[in-house]
């Protein structure tokens, strides 16, 4: 019993401690690196009791530490568990019970856990995305182009147990160390099955795929480059990529990572792009990618922090910003070319608002628009608008 006693402590003086915006798995990090009396079986089990917690959203906050961390226990898990046998035996009676007989059970309501649906796109089904949060999605690899009899090989070397999907996917489980096992970035790019599927309308445009000129693009909001690395694949390499971030130390690992994909860039540069005077640019590009800063709610699966602490007034102050990026990237598009405009949120405003917003202003044709449904696929959800600028 004092072992189950010390997971609890251990998991409150976590999320005591905790301070939002920081990631929850660095400052789970953090704390055992601090206190190294923890073996790897323990550190696991106090890390799984902090997710709990926040898997439940805003659901039980009047209720104490340990009664949320062990609802959210008893919403996770569907076979017996030790800690909460001992804890809360009643629980754990019913623990294979239907999500909605368990949250009947627990007097909630899952609006109780995301009271955000006012603001949800009509194109999400409410229910099952807020169930999502109560598993964590699985890791994704993007397999690099000829790499994968290689990255195959070595999988099954570790005796891996790992799924193929279509579209040269693997599918592993959470709790594998890819970068052990595989030269990353060279032959394979740890990346979420739908982030793999937002550059998809490529395929369909056969002037981009055959032109024996290399196509300029430019990603604009890079971040650690996996969007740059798939475009540079997508296009077989036939491309001129510029990049840039607002942040320094992204573009500076951005560049390091690129490298070890064996890409070379034409250009990087900083930037604020909601601020137009600080574009060092005046070039157009025949592709641009806007993968813009967002809420992120679409991840909340895989960073259920964010749900806990999520302010809904940062809805409109996310497509605020939105609408002064794209309006400072658009006009560096070239005629005929095309705009990505990427999410990893789940909110109207910052989705088909924003698609609104750039057909009402920039007059660009819309030529797809989609969610990609993580909830359905124990990923994340991504919003993908492709935009066409037409000859004059």
């Amino acid at each position: 019993m004092s072992r189950f006693h010390s997971h609890i402590a251990s998991a409150t003086k976590i999320i005591n401690t905790y301070s939002a915006g920081k990631p929850l798995a660095i400052h789970i990090r953090s704390f055992f690196a601090a206190d190294k009396k923890f073996g790897s079986k323990d550190r696991r089990a106090i890390a799984s009791l902090c997710y709990y917690y926040f898997r439940t959203g805003n659901a039980f906050k009047k209720e104490t530490i340990e009664e949320k961390i062990l609802a959210g226990l008893f919403l996770c898990e569907h076979k017996s568990n030790e800690l909460l046998l001992q804890l809360r035996p009643e629980l754990d009676e019913k623990i294979g019970l239907s999500t909605d007989e368990k949250i009947s059970l627990l007097n909630i309501k899952r609006e109780d856990i995301f009271p955000f649906d006012g603001a949800l796109s009509d194109m999400i089904e409410l229910y099952p995305f807020i169930d999502s949060f109560f598993k964590q999605p699985q890791i994704y690899l993007r397999i690099r182009p000829g790499k994968k009899r290689a990255v195959i090989d070595k999988l099954n070397h570790a005796t891996v147990p790992f799924e193929l999907l279509p579209g040269e996917c693997i599918k592993l489980g959470t709790n594998i160390a890819a970068d052990k096992i595989l030269n990353l970035n060279k032959d394979a790019v740890v990346q979420d099955l739908n982030s793999q599927k937002v550059l998809n309308y490529l395929e369909k445009v056969p002037e981009f795929l055959s032109s024996t000129q290399k196509i300029t693009a430019w990603d604009a909001c890079a971040a650690s480059g996996g969007k740059s690395i798939l475009l540079y694949d997508t296009l077989k390499g036939n491309v001129q990529l510029t990049v840039s971030d607002i942040r320094e130390n992204i573009l500076a690992n951005l560049g390091k990572r690129l490298q070890q994909a064996g890409i070379n860039l034409n250009r990087s540069f900083i930037a604020d792009l909601s601020i137009a005077s600080t574009l060092p640019v005046d070039e157009k590009f025949a592709v641009i990618l806007c993968d813009a800063p967002c809420t992120g709610s679409g991840t909340w699966g895989r960073s259920p922090e964010q749900l806990y602490d999520f302010d809904q007034k940062m809805i409109g102050s996310y497509a605020e910003k939105q609408q002064k990026i794209v309006s400072n990237t658009i006009p560096h598009l070239k005629n005929s070319g095309l705009f990505f405009y990427i999410t990893c949120s789940v909110f109207k405003k910052e989705n088909e608002d924003m698609v609104a917003f750039i057909k009402e202003k920039f007059h660009l044709q819309l030529l797809q628009m989609e969610y990609l449904k993580g909830y359905e696929t124990t990923a994340d959800t991504m919003f993908v608008a492709v935009f066409s600028k037409t000859n004059p």
